[in-house]
């Protein structure tokens, strides 16, 4: 029986920047070779976050999209996902459509995951977005609302202002079939509306590795509500200098902001062999 050491990117590993500190790289990937069984927990991508967390080499399976996917980071190899139903779906898209919201899809297309947008309903958000990744084989800009609820959909985001998504928050938060977070996003005035299977949570996440590595304890790390479910199922849980109130009055205790290099620091200090 072991440790399972599990951070947040965005906002808690990584720096303001979007990345890494050769420091942060240098440390957690020296803990690992002694043995010390690390990992993330994101709302990004394996994609995304292989870019943003480049350098960092941990060797057991990394928790993708807030939960609904448990991916090896080597070959992309998926371990564990949740998923909606048709009706799920449907219904989803149907409340979108309604309240004249086109969100990101993120979808298996023909076996083959792409991120689909409406090309016709763009803001600042959304280019910024996707200007950040620019080159990702996943893109797939669409014309119509037929074409951007293609396949099979598990995960969907919009992005706007918060008085446009906050009525939807009211309607998915409230219902048992989905897991929903709204959150202005890190250092951005645009707010996120994420809309997930009801078992893609970083909980659940962690606690099927928990289980697949044959760990007793969690201590985590982070910095936003999406690291609520994860703080929940932590022995041990950790928020950054600048975590959200409602983060840190879960917190075991606070330890410096994500500029620092907090975790890794934290982990030096704490790890034992």
């Amino acid at each position: 029986m072991g440790i399972l050491y599990v951070s947040d990117l965005d906002g808690t590993l990584l720096n303001t920047s979007a990345s890494l500190s050769p420091y942060t790289i240098k440390t957690i990937n020296g803990l690992v070779e002694k043995g010390m069984l690390f990992t993330y927990a994101t709302a990004r991508s394996l994609s995304s976050a292989s870019v943003a967390a480049k350098g960092l080499n941990p060797k057991i399976p990394v928790i993708v999209y807030n939960g609904a996917y448990i991916m090896e980071p080597a070959t992309g190899n998926i371990l564990a996902s949740e998923s909606f139903t048709k009706e799920e779906r449907s219904y989803v898209e149907r409340k979108l459509s309604g309240y004249g919201v086109r969100p990101v899809v993120y979808s298996f297309i023909k076996g083959r995951e792409r991120v689909s947008w409406n090309l016709l309903q763009i803001n600042e958000g959304k280019k910024r977005y996707f200007g950040n990744r620019q080159g990702d084989k996943r893109l797939r800009p669409v014309e119509n609302e037929k074409k951007l609820y293609e396949g099979e959909a598990f995960y969907y985001t919009c992005i706007g202002e918060e008085e446009e998504l906050k009525p939807l928050y009211d309607i998915f938060a409230g219902d048992e079939r989905y897991t929903c977070t709204f959150q202005q996003e890190l250092y951005r005035p645009e707010y996120w509306l994420e809309i997930m299977p009801r078992k893609a949570t970083k909980y659940n996440g962690i606690l099927k590795l928990k289980e697949l590595w044959h760990c007793d304890k969690v201590i985590s790390f982070g910095d936003s509500v999406n690291d609520i479910p994860m703080f929940q199922i932590s022995d041990q849980c950790y928020a950054v200098e600048n975590a959200v109130d409602s983060l840190k009055k879960l917190a075991t205790g606070i330890i410096g902001n994500n500029d620092s290099d907090s975790v890794a620091k934290w982990l030096e200090e704490n790890f034992r062999e």
